[in-house]
């Protein structure tokens, strides 16, 4: 059996075991401590947001995101369809409704037009949504600017869901920081880790001090315990933010090497038929944390998504189909949607291709010479 490449796989640098060690070294093994507040420092300086919380997970980030907004029982957000799960699960969390809205094919994020749509129509119903969230798919920047403008106008508070997009751009600045806060992750598959992890970023001081509180359970400053809200253990421990200082100091050239990864498939796989890649449009800048490409069986002699995913993972080669769109998920079954059939024709014909920074040429090539046995006309 040939060694297994995986979709995307953590990738360590120099130095952080350094920065474990010292926690260890000093006993600052319990949550908090120095490397979370260096870590912080290190998110904000690199991203330009004013700062920054360390937090368990992503979807704690995008959690407390919305209950600093006030979003409640009964409310409604505005969620992008294609996503993962977790970009609309913390909307319940709160008892509040997502209200699914489809993307555009240019870069497979939230459509700007059918969002002003769907913000439209739920007004007329009487429920103006309380947040809108986009999402920076695989990496790719949504149109982040028309999704401002439209939030502009209608006084929505817009929080990014940047997990998957840490050194992507918008026309120099940083995705993550153009909406009222945005939401960084660092699980085990993103282009930097902390094993487990993520963070809340904004220019409010006082919302990110705030959520800080709430993230550690929300104790008063008294001599004894004491609670006047409702807190939540979200806090990063000193031992991740350790590794994640590390991965800090590699980020660059991990975005170097997953652009590399994407610029090789392209190179090689680009000329295909039917095969087709997510290009930058002018003045964005992915961090290509995943490769994604569209099989076109119509164009691609037949050949399907599926087909391609099973000849790879016969191979020990792991590949995976993008994201099922949100509103035609069991468990949002009935949720309010907005839709244009372009995200299902996404998940129908989108495969997203082994990218993890630490892949060898060999082990592309590998990838690569499956896509040509399989896409090889039929003999007669």
């Amino acid at each position: 059996m040939n060694t297994k490449i995986w979709l995307s796989s953590p990738h360590m640098g120099h130095k952080e075991l350094e920065y474990v060690h010292e926690a260890f070294k000093t006993n600052w093994i319990a949550p908090l401590g120095p490397h979370v507040d260096g870590f912080e420092r290190d998110v904000a300086a690199y991203t330009g947001a004013g700062h920054a919380a360390a937090l368990s997970s992503g979807t704690a980030a995008l959690h407390m995101a919305l209950i600093l907004l006030g979003v409640g029982k009964g409310d409604e957000v505005i969620c992008q369809s294609m996503t993962f799960a977790a970009s609309a699960n913390p909307v319940m969390y709160q008892g509040a409704t997502p209200i699914f809205v489809d993307s555009e094919e240019e870069t497979w994020g939230m459509d700007p037009d059918l969002l002003e749509e769907a913000i439209k129509d739920r007004i007329a119903n009487g429920k103006k949504p309380k947040a809108i969230i986009p999402v920076h798919l695989y990496g790719m920047p949504v149109k982040i600017d028309e999704i401002m403008t439209v939030a502009a106008a209608y006084d929505i508070p817009v929080v990014e869901d940047a997990a998957e997009a840490l050194g992507s751009t918008f026309q120099d600045k940083a995705c993550g920081t153009f909406g009222k806060l945005g939401v960084l992750s660092f699980n085990g598959n993103k282009i930097i880790t902390t094993s487990g992890g993520g963070a809340l970023v904004g220019n409010d001081e006082d919302l990110i001090k705030k959520a800080r509180f709430l993230a550690t359970q929300a104790k008063d400053a008294a001599p004894h315990y004491q609670h006047s809200q409702l807190g939540y253990n979200y806090r990063m421990s000193n031992v991740c933010a350790g590794i994640g200082r590390g991965q800090m100091e590699v980020l660059n050239d991990r975005v170097a090497q997953r652009r590399a990864n994407h610029d090789y498939y392209l190179n090689q796989l680009g000329d295909l038929p039917g095969i087709t890649f997510v290009m930058e449009p002018e003045g964005f800048y992915s961090n290509r944390w995943l490769t994604t490409i569209l099989v076109n069986p119509a164009e691609s002699n037949g050949v399907t998504r599926e087909e391609i995913r099973i000849a790879l993972e016969k191979e020990n080669i792991e590949s995976r189909a993008v994201w099922k769109p949100m509103h035609i998920q069991p468990v949002f079954e009935g949720a309010p949607a907005y839709v244009n059939g372009t995200s299902e024709k996404l998940f129908d014909q989108g495969l997203c291709l082994p990218s993890g920074s630490n892949l060898t040429h060999k082990e592309l090539d590998r990838v690569i010479n499956i896509f040509n046995e399989v896409m090889q006309p039929q003999k007669v």
